[in-house]
């Protein structure tokens, strides 16, 4: 005949602590295995993000850089043709659009014309403000001149098109394309310019 083992707090304790022990062990594993594709996927989105919002003669992408600007930072990268030209420039920005922050990554030509949009995460509401990641509003910027027209939705007298139903979405959108024209304008400004 056997005896069970009587419960107690003291027996809960250990088997809580070895459970917890081989739970942790087992998620450090699995970290340690997903850690370097998790990295490689998402240098890789960031690449082609990049290459995306550049001008068509970018030969080359320099690593990234930062610059501070109203006491945030934010990240870059310039990019040159063959000569070793700067042809552009890819900026990191997040705004708060309606759902939360709208992070995307801005590219300028050499003169501050923007290039391209690319939104790189957003939780932006489906069917409305999530449009923002579509080219069907996204191409309007392709070739926007700040220096000529507004970043502002055209409810607010500015030249965006807004996406119907979601004015706060276009306007973060606007918004950060905005505070990316000011980071492109730092950078202009720091000791190696873009010229």
């Amino acid at each position: 005949m056997t005896m069970a083992m009587e419960s107690s707090f003291k027996n809960m304790t250990i088997c809580l602590f070895v459970i917890c022990i081989v739970c942790s062990s087992l998620l450090a594993g699995v970290y340690a295995l997903t850690k370097e594709p998790i990295d490689a996927a998402a240098k890789a989105k960031n690449e082609a993000a990049i290459k995306e919002v550049l001008p068509e003669v970018t030969a080359a992408i320099e690593e990234e850089r930062t610059v501070t600007m109203d006491g945030v930072e934010y990240t870059y990268n310039l990019g040159y043709d063959e000569q070793g030209n700067t042809v552009g420039c890819a900026i990191n920005v997040e705004t708060l659009g309606f759902g939360g922050p709208i992070a995307m990554k801005v590219g300028f030509d050499a003169s501050g014309v923007i290039w391209n949009t690319k939104v790189l995460s957003q939780a932006e509401t489906p069917g409305l403000g999530a449009k923002c990641t579509e080219t069907a509003f996204s191409d309007q910027f392709k070739g926007f001149n700040p220096y000529e027209k507004k970043l502002a939705v055209k409810k607010d007298g500015g030249d965006v098109d807004a996406i119907t139903a979601s004015t706060i979405t276009s306007r973060a959108y606007a918004d950060g394309l905005a505070t990316a024209l000011k980071v492109f304008e730092t950078i202009v400004a720091t000791p190696m310019p873009l010229n």
